[in-house]
């Protein structure tokens, strides 16, 4: 009964094939070729700033995970990005320089952190889920601000990012630029083999109906702290990489404005959809970028978008752009 139940192809995601991936690829394709915009000048910043959209876009990801296909709204989910960051910031401190201890040990931090919490906010639901993955994220945030020995409020500069295969290749711009965009690519197709596979089919079920999942002898609540834990991880990659980036942290990273930055971007472009989390990061983040530079008051612009979007595109924009090409 348990296979029968699981056999059919989801809704979202059936019947699609080479079609589906046409568009991430195209979007993935943009990106690489998006360095090119620096031929026209300020080549340092373009890189920059479409490095950080890709950043957040992988943060967007693993938010999507357990917030569009698991229904879980997480209100903390920043602590796992700025976790990500001080892994990188402490370690730099301390000496160690490889990155792949260096990233190894974030990732683990990452998902200790999404198991602790996780195993506890999970016993709730709704609005006290909310709450809670809100009070951990603070907690986080509090305790990073209090660490004086790693500049507390002001935060910690790092001096110089991780050695790869003991060379400096990851100090070269444009090199980092591609090392992020492999990152982001390898996400997205971890993520959609997650939610392709039998566990994101009892995902999914338990959102849609977690009595039922039960009834045919799943465990809803180990299948969650599951996808919360590997959301977390994917949250804390996109930390190590803004830290590396940035070459600095700050407890501003996991503030609980950050979050909901994070559930902006997946509700913009479309929840149950990586592309659209995407999408959703590269809008926000150009917005937050170059609006300002045409007046300090965007957000009054910027706002009525957001809720013309929620009110009239209810798969975000890339249910929007789908409805119109299906129609």
């Amino acid at each position: 009964m348990r296979e029968a139940a699981l056999s059919s192809p989801p809704t979202r995601l059936a019947g699609r094939g080479l079609e589906r991936l046409a568009f991430p690829c195209a979007l993935l394709a943009a990106l690489a070729l998006a360095p090119l915009l620096g031929l026209l000048g300020a080549e340092r910043y373009v890189l920059n700033l479409f490095t950080r959209c890709m950043v957040f876009a992988i943060a967007a990801i693993g938010l999507d995970l357990v917030l569009g296909f698991g229904g879980l709204v997480s209100f903390g989910h920043a602590a796992f990005i700025g976790i990500g960051a001080y892994a990188a910031g402490m370690l730099a401190a301390s000496g160690v320089g490889d990155a792949f201890a260096s990233l190894g040990i974030a990732l683990a931090a990452s998902f200790l952190f999404a198991l602790a919490t996780g195993a506890v906010s999970l016993k709730t639901r709704g609005v006290h889920f909310i709450m809670i993955t809100l009070a951990f994220g603070q907690m986080a945030y509090f305790v990073m601000s209090s660490l004086k020995a790693y500049g507390g409020d002001d935060g910690l500069s790092i001096d110089r990012r991780a050695s790869l295969f003991g060379q400096d290749i990851l100090a070269d711009t444009l090199v980092f630029y591609y090392v992020v965009l492999a990152g982001l690519a390898g996400v997205y197709l971890l993520a959609r083999a997650v939610v392709r596979s039998r566990f994101g089919r009892v995902l999914r079920g338990a959102k849609d109906n977690e009595m039922r999942m039960a009834a045919i002898g799943f465990d809803a609540y180990r299948v969650r702290l599951a996808a919360y834990c590997v959301s977390g991880m994917i949250a804390g990659l996109a930390g190590w990489l803004l830290a590396e980036q940035s070459e600095f942290v700050s407890p501003a990273f996991m503030t609980w404005q950050r979050s909901g930055d994070l559930i902006i971007m997946v509700m913009l472009g479309g929840m149950a959809s990586f592309e659209g989390a995407i999408i959703g990061a590269l809008i926000l983040v150009l917005t937050e970028e170059l609006l300002p530079g045409f007046s300090e008051h965007w957000r009054v612009v910027f706002g009525p978008f957001l809720v013309l979007v929620a009110i009239f595109a209810r798969g975000g924009l890339v249910g929007l752009l789908a409805g119109r090409r299906d129609g």
